[in-house]
């Protein structure tokens, strides 16, 4: 069974240069193949984001700009995650629920998933999500 300490903090290669830093999400970086690719970008304040458990996907989150928290939940526990560089990332396996808050001017969360778009695959009710975890 998935527990929030099963999240974990993955640091992201950074090659630093004068001109500027370059980091790479590689699949040897992720313990999953790369299927999908999206953001989330001017989030209003006091929004959240998230608000839901995935049965299958994975879920890699990287704050590319600004700040964010992640605040994650296995039924039992809770765990609160701040993001704030842009060459570290949280490896979210599946079975946690996952909530984003506290998004800072300007902040980008960038999250590769480890599936396409399955609609069936998320669990976005809380109630529902307690009930898969007896």
């Amino acid at each position: 069974m998935t527990n929030t300490n099963d999240a974990k903090i993955i640091e992201i290669p950074k090659v630093h240069d004068t001109r500027g830093n370059l980091s790479v999400i590689e699949n040897e970086v992720i313990p999953f193949e790369m299927k999908r690719v999206y953001y989330l970008y001017d989030v209003p304040s006091g929004s959240k984001r998230g608000g839901h458990s995935h049965k299958e996907q994975q879920e890699f989150l990287v704050a590319l700009s600004g700040s964010f928290d992640v605040v994650l939940h296995d039924g039992q526990s809770e765990k609160k995650v701040t993001l704030n560089k842009p060459n570290q990332g949280l490896l979210i396996p599946s079975g946690l629920w996952r909530e984003l808050e506290n998004f800072s001017s300007g902040s980008v969360c960038l999250v590769i998933a480890s599936d396409v778009f399955v609609e069936a695959d998320y669990i976005r009710d809380y109630k529902e999500f307690l009930l898969s975890k007896n």
